[in-house]
């Protein structure tokens, strides 16, 4: 009898196996390169361009200058919190001494009551041989007993005063701590900054610090042909503001101007100041440095300043806020000229669109073009 089930289809024919072994394979495959993609060393990053070293160096200085006026802040309130304590121990001291004076004149009038027994007044009297010399004595404790007052509340002033010096003096100290360790820290933030730019360059290839010296130069060059031109526009109001001087009657008569080529010429403490920042020029940049072998940019500032006899803060941020605001068409020699939205630099107007000022760190003061940087305000301090 003839079976009509039909023939079951092997499992895996010849094909299928083959198919399977297929599949199997490019599976493995798989697996295979995905391990060796997990294995693999990771690439090397790029290394950057010079100009993105400059990029990244010019950032770095900018850092550092920020960080820099930050330490010179917290070191001013540091030399200023250290006067103040000094001198509230010094009072301190007075302060003791006077207590301790009061003290022991306090002591005296104690062992004298006890020397003397506190007997009543009447018997003091009954007992006394002289009832005039008794009198007598009496008014004169009389007194002595005003005077142990007063030697009394005087002590209580005196302990109280000590008191408060001792705690004010305190405070002081807490505050000059504080300010000491913001001291370190910013100190820390510049050497990092510093460290880091220098890391940078020092990675430079022969060829690549040659480019780089390239872009310098080339940067410099446009920024004093920016300057050239501020020169001649400032030459160009003077000329105007000569004419218009001389078409008032202030000629001499012969023809010759009486101005001698500038008719806003500089105070002559801006003079000086100007003179003691040339004198200073080829100088090297250090930071938190103001003098007199060696300055940062808002030290440079302070110490000619300082030797036209006008004090300035320390910092570029208390600096921009001293004297007279002015515009870059009025500026004059002995303006401190300001960079950056952050006010991070700062250097001493000359004339002619040039500035003496201390750069960054490996550089020294120099005279450059007010253009070299975004320019940001400046102030006429006296």
């Amino acid at each position: 009898m003839a079976s009509h089930r039909k023939p079951r289809t092997p499992v895996l024919s010849a094909t299928g196996s083959r198919a399977a072994i297929g599949i199997s394979t490019a599976a493995l495959a798989s697996v295979t390169l995905m391990g060796e993609a997990a294995t693999a060393a990771p690439a090397t990053p790029a290394k950057p361009s010079v100009e993105e070293v400059k990029d990244r160096v010019d950032s770095l200085y900018r850092q550092a200058e920020v960080a820099t006026q930050k330490y010179n802040g917290a070191k001013e309130r540091t030399d200023s919190q250290r006067e103040d304590v000094e001198k509230l121990l010094d009072e301190l001291a007075e302060q003791t001494d006077a207590m301790n004076d009061a003290r022991r004149k306090l002591g005296a009038y104690a062992a004298e009551q006890y020397r003397t027994g506190g007997l009543a007044p009447s018997t003091t009297f009954l007992l006394s041989p002289d009832p005039q010399a008794y009198f007598d004595q009496d008014h004169l404790m009389d007194r002595l007993g005003g005077e142990q007052d007063t030697a009394v509340k005087d002590f209580r002033d005196q302990q109280a005063a000590a008191f408060e010096q001792r705690r004010e003096a305190s405070e002081k100290l807490d505050d000059l701590t504080e300010t000491q360790q913001q001291l370190g820290t910013q100190k820390k933030t510049v050497q990092k900054k510093l460290t880091e730019a220098r890391e940078l360059l020092a990675d430079l290839t022969a060829e690549e610090k040659a480019r780089l010296a390239a872009i310098e130069r080339q940067k410099e060059r446009e920024a004093a042909e920016r300057a050239a031109e501020l020169a001649e526009a400032e030459k160009a109001r003077e000329a105007a503001q000569q004419e218009q001087s001389a078409g008032s009657g202030t000629s001499t008569g012969s023809g010759t101007s009486t101005g001698t080529g500038s008719t806003a010429p500089a105070s002559s403490r801006a003079a000086e100041a100007v003179a003691f920042a040339r004198a200073q020029i080829g100088k090297p940049y250090v930071w938190g440095a103001s003098g007199p072998s060696s300055y940062d940019c808002s030290g440079l500032t302070q110490a000619a300043w300082k030797a036209a006899g006008v004090a300035l803060p320390r910092t570029t941020w208390d600096q921009v806020e001293v004297g007279t605001r002015v515009s870059m068409s009025q500026l004059q020699p002995g303006d401190l000229v300001f960079f950056y939205n952050d006010i991070s630099h700062v250097g001493l107007y000359a004339g002619g669109g040039m500035m003496i000022h201390a750069p960054k760190p490996g550089d020294l003061v120099k005279e450059a073009p007010i253009t070299e940087m975004p320019f940001y305000a400046a102030v006429r301090p006296a």
